[in-house]
């Protein structure tokens, strides 16, 4: 059996609601921020490639997305520029 230092801190109503989506069952929010923010990724130097693959939502909304960033960029006229 573990023994656990309770802390009490405060979160947005945002920062809460999140924390909670992203908590799965039987899981305490703990395990949700050790699960989330690993050690050695405290303090690291993201790159953008670092988020590839990982959309936690359904595929459904990562399949409107792209859809919309389509439909977004066949609006985009794009213009000649001199230097």
């Amino acid at each position: 059996m573990h023994a656990y230092m309770t802390r009490v801190i405060s979160l947005s109503d945002d920062a809460y609601e999140l924390l909670k989506k992203l908590k799965r069952p039987g899981e305490s929010f703990s395990k949700v921020v050790l699960r989330t923010y690993k050690k050695e990724e405290v303090g690291k130097k993201w790159s953008i490639l670092d988020f590839f693959g990982k959309w936690p939502g359904p595929k459904e909304e990562l399949d409107m997305i792209e859809r919309m960033i389509e439909e977004d960029r066949k609006k985009t006229k794009m213009r000649d520029v001199r230097f």
